[in-house]
């Protein structure tokens, strides 16, 4: 028998950098998001005297003997996370196989490696017989990602690809909450229906772009503090154009979150994400925004829907590749297989 887990990728639409420690403990931060028909996938087979996981997307593979040491060496290293966690407090008396796919390439800003470790979590905990709920994943993703690997990052996505759906996500001096949004099924349809995705290339260091963030907000300085602040206020905004099916008036959010995310830390931005925004722009957006820390992968574009086919073909002229999503709103699933 195997068991198998997937988690959804998701998308952000305001608020996102205001989910970073230390500024969300503090100042209080909140995520605008929704999930899409993207997956990270996890498969796990019980058995044998080792632990062999293999990435299919980077063709990479780890193999260590049940009790042996994780070396933290960049080669898989949430998978190793996540395996130990639960060898040291649960025992292991097998090895087992796990294979991780994603649907996303590396660096595309959806949420992908958070999302695989939710996963892996999820199928791990099944065979286990663990109850996780969704807090509880979402939780432990957060806690090996950021604190036992070290990778620097902020919280949204393990909630996100927990919970899955539109959600809009609190956090406050170390609590998270996360609120489903329930819009009506004819908003989310107009709403795709408006949204042009495009893929713009290169790999996205949010690593990095976190760090300077995080630096910004330590040292004080006031113009990436006030730009976090304002994308707190935007957040509450967008959500309730959302709710009452204001599009236009969510399109036009978009840019001014945008225009303020950009403040934050120097390589939001570069010229190439420049050129794409404001050519989507002249051919008819009204906002839009790269997925994620930034720097590069998934940007998306509202548009009125008389302008979607220009900006399209606009986006198509740069380079960039058009990509078609729909919303989702299940969370991470986790089934077995005979």
């Amino acid at each position: 028998m195997l068991i198998r887990a997937r988690a959804p990728l998701r998308i952000s639409f305001g608020g996102g950098g205001t989910d970073v420690p230390p500024y969300c403990d503090e100042r209080g931060g909140v995520v605008l998001s929704a999930t899409v028909n993207r997956y990270a996938c996890a498969t796990v087979i019980p058995g044998g005297e080792k632990f062999a996981v293999r990435s299919l997307d980077y063709d990479a593979t780890i193999s260590y003997g049940i009790d042996d040491p994780f070396v933290y060496d960049g080669q898989l290293d949430l998978a190793k996370g996540v395996i130990d966690y639960f060898r040291q407090r649960n025992g292991f008396t097998e090895g087992m196989e796990i294979f991780l796919h994603n649907d996303a390439p590396p660096g595309s800003g959806l949420g992908s490696s958070s999302a695989i470790t939710v996963a892996l979590i999820s199928a791990i905990a099944e065979h286990l017989r663990l109850p996780l709920d969704s807090y509880q994943i979402a939780e432990l993703a957060y806690h090996i990602e950021r604190i036992d690997v070290g990778i620097k990052g902020g919280k949204q996505d393990q909630y996100a690809a927990s919970f899955g759906g539109f959600s809009f996500i609190e956090f406050h001096d170390g609590v998270t909450v996360v609120n489903s949004l329930r819009l009506r099924s004819e908003i989310i349809c107009e709403l795709e229906y408006s949204l042009v995705f495009a893929y713009v290339g290169g790999q996205h260091f949010s690593s990095h772009i976190i760090e300077k963030q995080v630096e910004n907000y330590r040292q004080g300085r006031e113009d990436s503090v006030q730009a976090m602040d304002r994308l707190k206020e935007l957040a509450y905004e967008m959500k309730k154009a959302l709710l009452l099916g204001k599009l236009q008036q969510f399109g036009e959010l978009l840019d001014v979150a945008w225009q303020n995310k950009k403040r934050m830390a120097e390589g939001i931005s570069n010229p190439r994400i420049d050129e794409v925004y404001n050519e989507a722009r002249r051919a008819g957006a009204l906002g839009g925004k790269v997925s994620g820390a930034g720097g590069g992968g998934f940007m998306f574009f509202f548009c009125n829907p008389g302008r979607r086919f220009a900006v399209q073909e606009r986006l198509k002229q740069l380079g960039a590749q058009l990509v078609n999503f729909s919303f989702v709103k299940e969370g991470v699933q986790t089934w077995s297989v005979v």
